[in-house]
């Protein structure tokens, strides 16, 4: 299943940097990026209380609320900048260096989560970084 989400994930990602594209035009990147935000922060609530998640407030760690609280951080910055980068420059380009997150995560991942290096995600990243510098020359 986890796959399904995956795949709609990049789709529904897709659609974002392209609507956002259309979007953003003489909008102020900042108020853009906080319209989004709202939209998302409201489909996420509405998420929980739909699926009765909500009871599971209580039982987070404050281990979890600090890295989640974090997260919500770089979330933010990143939303930032992109919205920053996609409305004075062109998507196709934006979008293959924001794809380079892939390349900084599985770096990250060995360094800090311990996940095992394989060839397979050596090359990956090769190739990945590659391409980003091939799509944005």
């Amino acid at each position: 299943m986890w796959l399904l989400y995956a795949i709609m994930s990049s789709i529904f990602a897709a659609l974002t940097s392209i609507l956002a594209k259309v979007g953003i035009e003489n909008v102020n990147s900042n108020l853009a990026t906080a319209i989004r935000t709202v939209v998302v922060l409201i489909l996420a609530w509405g998420m929980v209380f739909l699926t009765n998640a909500q009871k599971g407030l209580n039982a987070i760690s404050t281990k979890s609320w600090i890295f989640l609280i974090l997260s919500g951080f770089a979330t933010g910055a990143s939303w930032l900048c992109y919205y920053k980068a996609l409305q004075v420059g062109e998507a196709s380009k934006v979008v293959s260096i924001d794809k380079l997150s892939v390349v900084i995560t599985l770096v990250l991942a060995f360094i800090f989560l311990h996940e095992q290096v394989t060839s397979k995600s050596v090359i990956g990243c090769v190739l990945i970084g590659a391409g980003t510098l091939l799509m944005v020359l």
